[in-house]
């Protein structure tokens, strides 16, 4: 005998339960305001380490450090020789890293705007620059394919670490507390352990753009030439996703995750920001910034659902439903 399993059907008066409703994600898809920055075209917009401030990098040689709610200017830093490209943050917010088309790295003080340190040893033009967990030590990447670890606290010029596996230029780095994560145009993404000094490498098969990790550290999303970006598993290099629809198949476009990582952000060649499930790999949110111009470069506010993106002379500040301007902004 079967038993009577009692549901909607067996008791007409009954109404069937419904699994509450998916909770709205809270996306950075309202439009704040924006700056223009008066440095020529902006090459990267970057969040310092609490949020309360950005940095700019310009193509007339200056990194500008802004109060981006308040869309003030607090410092202008000059000294390179020409475009700027990346720059960093250290964790106390007191110093910045910068790279640039003069083939070096620079180490600034933030309140006196004085270059503390200028390290050559480039080949070639610095595309991207991290500070370590600990802010001792900066890592850049450069078109002559490797990436090098220099020591803030030497007087020395010349690199600690020199690290070339790569075949081609460096296009993206990140740094967590024992991984160096290095995106390239030979289609590599590598990861450097610093605890046990091994190499890891995935090939992607495409020139990558910008690749980052996973707030948990277990996946990495990783931005290539061929309109795609890809979730990949660290441990085994299984691909978990595959998000498409944007336009990257020419310049460097960064994409990243937000606050919660369950969206995947990117910039476009064709003028829009795309915002993905990260499980569905569906466009949540499609978000117009300036029709057929290229939104290259972002940064995603480390506490907040803010975002900054870098688009031609302008950083576009957007926020999420809940977002409000501090009482003392018109």
């Amino acid at each position: 005998m079967f038993g009577v399993v009692e549901g909607p059907a067996n008791r007409p008066d009954a109404k069937e339960e419904k699994a509450p409703p998916k909770a709205k994600p809270r996306l950075p898809a309202n439009l704040i305001h924006f700056i223009d920055c008066n440095q020529g075209a902006v090459r990267a917009v970057r969040f310092n380490g609490d949020g309360n401030y950005c940095l700019t990098c310009g193509n007339d040689k200056s990194i500008k450090l802004w109060n981006p709610e308040k869309q003030m200017l607090i410092k202008k830093y000059t000294g390179h020789g020409y475009d700027v490209l990346d720059a960093a943050s250290s964790n106390d917010n007191c110093q910045i890293a910068s790279c640039g088309s003069d083939k070096s790295v620079m180490y600034w003080d933030v309140a006196s705007g004085q270059i503390i340190r200028r390290f050559r040893g480039h080949a070639g033009r610095v595309n991207c620059v991290q500070f370590n967990e600990e802010s001792t030590v900066i890592l850049s990447g450069s078109v002559d394919s490797s990436i090098r670890a220099w020591d803030c606290r030497s007087k020395k010029g010349s690199a600690i670490q020199i690290m070339d596996e790569a075949k081609d230029s460096i296009s993206a780095l990140q740094v967590s507390d024992h991984e160096i994560l290095s995106g390239s145009i030979d289609g590599k993404i590598r990861r450097y352990d610093l605890r046990i000094g091994s190499m890891h490498s995935d090939n992607i098969g495409s020139a990558i753009t910008s690749t980052c990790f996973t707030k948990d550290g277990q996946c990495t999303l990783t931005s290539t030439h061929d309109n795609t970006i890809r979730l990949l598993d660290v441990a085994t290099g299984e691909m978990l996703g595959e998000y498409m629809g944007h336009k990257n198949a020419k310049y460097m476009i960064e994409c990243a995750l937000n606050r919660k990582d369950d969206h995947v952000i990117s910039g476009s060649e064709d003028g829009h920001i795309y915002m993905w499930d990260l499980v569905e790999a569906s466009v949540t949110k499609k978000l117009l910034v300036k029709r057929n111009k290229v939104i290259h470069s972002l940064s995603m506010h480390p506490e907040k659902d803010v975002m900054l993106v870098a688009c031609e002379n302008k950083i576009y500040m957007f926020a999420d439903d809940f977002y409000e301007l501090p009482d003392n902004i018109a």
